[in-house]
């Protein structure tokens, strides 16, 4: 199989579709893998590392693109990119068609391309295998950039997250205790914040309760998420629903009576945003004033760890990957449920994806 490896196009996305080691053990398998002139640069691997490990360095990313019956990206292609994948291929990556603009679906069933988003691949637990260690790092960064975002010079409201001796820490709010929000829990208590997860399933809160004593955990009902945003200084939204736009749970009303120069950090983004007020952003511009808080809502939060991130990426995912270029995409749709939960489209028709407007939610 032709297997593509481009550089990765987003701005501030500087991780890589695969590392060296993956492309070595793929090319000991017989698949000839092409990778684009400094694909890997931003997490630290050279061309030549790529052509040791038996890779061909192309010189356009379109060549690439072109070429690839496997193409393995991490962020989802740019529509121009879209245009230059070889139909009936199969494209990998985090792809959240369920935030996508319409042309771009359309253009994937148009050219009957297989999209396998590496956000949905589920374990035989049914957990997330390959998001979930991604998940994990982007809580585990929330921490110290909530800490930053309340400083005056972010535009916050100037207090220490974790409070100071006479003073009460700042009060922070995590709406979905899942991964991520476990994750950013886990390292705001230790950096001494007053923490209050909601989440809707009972079973995630005593899980939580048992994990950090001093959390305050609530059920997820509007009069909760109204109460909690209220009295919050950061407000973490950390929700996912697999397959579909992230629900609108924090509405504007509900920001316009968070207290002044208050944080939202809404990790949701990639998904559409659960808080009415996001829009995506970047590493360079990560934030801006919305109703008077600070709104911090970049989609690829871990794409500046590139190097951290890629060697997650490749203990988590590389055996999907290839398993799907070794026994071919029709055959692991058939017999691994796993990559069949990860199938956005497929042979022209829409696949577990769910494609609802914020308004419809």
């Amino acid at each position: 199989m032709y297997i593509g490896i481009p550089k990765e196009s987003r701005p501030f996305e500087y991780r890589v579709g695969l590392s060296p080691a993956g492309v070595d053990i793929l090319a000991q398998n017989g698949h000839q893998v092409f990778v684009e002139h400094n694909a890997g640069v931003g997490a630290g691997f050279s061309d030549q590392e790529y052509e040791k490990a038996g890779a061909r360095i192309a010189y356009s990313a379109e060549e690439v693109f072109a070429r690839a019956d496997l193409l393995l990206k991490i962020s989802r292609p740019l529509k121009k990119e879209m245009e230059w994948l070889k139909e009936k291929s199969i494209l990998a990556g985090f792809l959240h068609l369920a935030s996508s603009s319409q042309d771009q679906i359309d253009l994937l069933l148009e050219k009957k391309i297989t999209a396998l988003a590496y956000e949905q691949i589920a374990d035989a637990a049914g957990g997330l295998a390959v998001l979930r260690p991604f998940s994990l790092m982007s809580g585990a960064m929330l921490a110290p950039i909530a800490a930053r975002l309340l400083q005056n010079n972010w535009g916050g409201k100037g207090i220490s997250l974790s409070g100071l001796p006479g003073v009460p820490p700042a009060e922070v709010v995590i709406i979905g205790g899942g991964v991520v929000g476990s994750a950013a829990a886990r390292y705001l208590v230790a950096m001494g914040a007053h923490v209050t997860v909601i989440d809707r399933s009972f079973a995630t809160l005593e899980r939580i309760s048992e994990r950090f004593p001093g959390v305050v955990t609530m059920m997820s009902t509007r009069r909760n998420i109204e109460r909690a945003t209220a009295y919050a200084d950061v407000v973490i939204g950390a929700v996912l629903v697999s397959g579909q736009r992230s629900p609108i749970l924090v509405s504007r009303e509900m920001v316009r009576a968070m207290k002044p120069r208050s944080v939202i950090i809404d990790v949701s983004i990639d998904q559409g945003g659960c808080v009415e007020t996001s829009r995506p952003t970047t590493h360079e511009h990560p934030t801006y004033v919305e109703e008077g808080m600070v709104h911090y809502c970049v989609p690829n939060i871990s794409g500046v760890l590139a190097r951290s991130a890629s060697h997650i990426f490749m203990n988590s995912a590389f055996s999907y990957i290839l398993d799907v270029a070794n026994y071919g995409v029709e055959n692991m749709i058939k017999e691994n449920p796993s990559i069949e939960a990860a199938v956005n489209t497929h042979d022209g028709k829409l696949v577990n994806l769910v494609r609802l407007s914020p308004q419809e939610q």
